[in-house]
């Protein structure tokens, strides 16, 4: 199932994207008892997607809407914390990054031993073909980084990796932009990657049972028609389970919490000298099956 958080002239509310026929199907329309809010329908777990798989099911005309006649949000528009990172994640680009010289955290070795977590703020959050407001970064260092983003879908602390894919709800697509002179400066990452805008995501939620097996999923970031960034999710250095492990030891995740599991090498600071997104720039990230987040850099 494709979940969607849209919007049109009656507002906001959740729907099932179907893409045979190129419709949303709008929940609230076609079941009343569902939520228009997208974390309180992750917090109905299999409940709520088996009221969903019904109402698609005998939704009305009424009920099924085009796609090109709403505004696709971001699948969570407004998390209820902010979005947990994975820095460092895929061997090349540990490397990459390691070399580059904006890494103030830097180990004497690219790859590190345990994840590496930080955040971004809930408010760095936008949706699909929503700006990239570049002229809010002061040093001008605005980069790219294409990632799958893992939803939490219950409760759970000290998760172990045997049990983690029990807690995933579905998979989205984030572009973890950051502004790398920041990053630097500050010597941590928060502030670098959390400016508004920062954190576009989607266009869909898809649900873990139609996701299949997440190391079949393939990325690439395409900028201006050309390709950046080519890899497969199987070659992430510590791979869903070990993330939720790691982050659930003494912290209890929560339903809606949002992973973005890091990104591979062919973001911008990899060039000599470094590619840096300007006005005017089109970044299309996409993993094969969720789809393409775009978003136009201003």
């Amino acid at each position: 199932m494709r979940l969607v958080t849209f919007a049109d002239n009656t507002g906001e509310r959740i729907g099932v994207f179907i893409p045979e026929i190129e419709k949303v199907i709008d929940l609230v329309a076609a079941d009343p008892s569902l939520p228009r809010d997208m974390n309180a329908f992750i917090d109905l777990r299999s409940e709520g997607l088996e009221k969903a798989a019904t109402a698609c099911q005998t939704a009305s005309e009424n009920a099924q809407i085009d796609a090109e006649a709403i505004t696709l949000l971001a699948p969570i528009p407004f998390p209820r914390r902010n979005v947990f990172c994975v820095g460092r994640n895929y061997h090349e680009h540990a490397k990459e990054f390691h070399d580059s010289g904006f890494d103030a955290t830097a180990d004497a070795t690219p790859t590190p031993e345990h994840p590496i977590i930080f955040t971004k703020a809930t408010t760095s959050v936008i949706g699909p073909n929503v700006p990239i407001l570049s002229d809010l970064d002061p040093t001008h260092t605005v980069d790219y980084e294409g990632e799958l983003g893992v939803v939490i879908g219950k409760k759970g602390r000290s998760i172990t990796k045997a049990e983690a894919f029990d807690y995933v709800y579905g998979y989205t697509i984030i572009n973890d932009v950051t502004a790398r002179t920041l990053q630097h400066q500050h010597k941590q990452w928060f502030i670098g990657k959390s400016l508004d805008s920062f954190c576009p995501m989607g266009p869909v939620l898809l649900t873990a049972k139609e996701a299949g097996n997440v190391d079949d999923f393939h990325l690439t970031t395409v900028v201006n028609g050309e390709i950046r960034q080519d890899a497969s999710v199987a070659d992430l250095i510590f791979d869903i389970p070990t993330i939720i492990e790691a982050l659930s030891v003494g912290m209890t995740m929560l339903p809606g919490d949002i992973i973005a599991t890091g990104t591979p090498v062919g973001v911008g600071i990899g060039f000599d000298p470094p590619v840096f997104l300007i006005p005017g720039d089109v970044v299309a990230v996409t993993i094969e099956p969720i789809g393409t987040l775009e978003n136009r850099v201003e």
